[in-house]
């Protein structure tokens, strides 16, 4: 059961990889990167999921079937949309994601193999920016073969399609209540606002006091509003840029790391190699030598 092509709003220069070629089965595995823009797209016999994977959230607009979502999109916050279903967004900030592709006809059959329900009747129901946490450890695990790209990872893709399939089934279909993703947080030109100012002073001791007294609200406040339209904490995503950003000094320039440290806001050389390993499981100077 493998799956063509199909054509859409993405291009072949913002595809990273895909598993097209992979022979992987019963699913079909692609990630973009895609500069600020728009697009639609429709897949008549597929289901599709997209995962939000940048470390900086962007502000997305969907429209399904005349309903439109508008808000803040963080790495880890995903849509899923049903088989023959027009689909058209619009992002202001480069996007970066993961789609997976699942044919209806599989996830029919999985219904009624594994879970001995009537296929036929199954309606599989749009989503838009929720979090499961099962369905991004897929994505990530799926996106790590895909980047290895061994012929011998089928059979473990194979069982993981399966397990998707059923949680699909089991938390997203017409047979189940549906979650509904989280709504709130702080104002889109608000969320703008922290996220360029934590851009622009990364080199500096950023403190909650600085963010909140920039939308002149508590801390408290502030910090629950953040996390609800990111997903994550300030710090979080305040190490997040900062690892970030050393990264991008790492492989772009000659820099003493203990240098790199100091401009990305990092006390000492050991507090960045600390930090940077926690978050990648490397050190700055393995980084480097692997990226140079």
């Amino acid at each position: 059961m493998n799956i063509p092509s199909s054509p859409c709003a993405e291009t072949d220069a913002s595809l990273i990889l895909s598993s097209q070629n992979q022979g992987w089965e019963n699913l079909l595995i692609e990630q973009f990167r895609e500069p600020p823009g728009e697009g639609s797209c429709h897949h008549s016999d597929e289901h599709t999921i997209c995962l939000a994977l940048d470390t900086r959230p962007i502000h997305l607009l969907q429209i399904r079937e005349g309903k439109t979502y508008t808000g803040i999109y963080a790495k880890g916050d995903l849509s899923i949309t049903p088989a023959q279903m027009p689909f058209f967004a619009r992002w202001e900030g480069e996007d970066h994601y993961l789609k997976i592709r699942l044919p209806s006809r599989f996830i029919q059959q999985i219904a009624r193999e594994a879970l001995e329900m009537d296929g036929d009747r199954l309606e599989l129901l749009p989503q838009a920016r929720i979090r499961d946490p099962q369905i991004e450890a897929i994505g990530r695990l799926l996106l790590s073969e895909l980047h290895r790209g061994q012929p011998t990872s089928r059979l473990y893709v194979e069982s993981l399609a399966n397990v998707l399939a059923v949680h699909l089934i089991r938390q997203y279909t017409n047979v189940q209540p549906v979650l509904l993703g989280y709504e709130g947080g702080l104002p889109h030109h608000q969320l703008i606002q922290v996220l360029d100012y934590v851009d622009a002073h990364l080199h500096q001791d950023i403190k909650l006091a600085d963010l909140a007294a920039l939308l002149s609200i508590s801390q408290f406040h502030f910090s629950h509003q953040f996390k609800q339209a990111t997903g994550i904490s300030p710090y979080q995503y305040l190490l997040q840029q900062r690892i970030e950003r050393a990264k991008q000094l790492l492989k772009q320039s000659d820099r003493s790391i203990a240098d790199i440290a100091v401009l990305c806001g990092f006390n000492s050389h050991s507090h960045l190699s600390k930090q940077f390993r926690q978050l990648t499981g490397t050190t700055p100077k393995a980084y480097r030598l692997h990226s140079s």
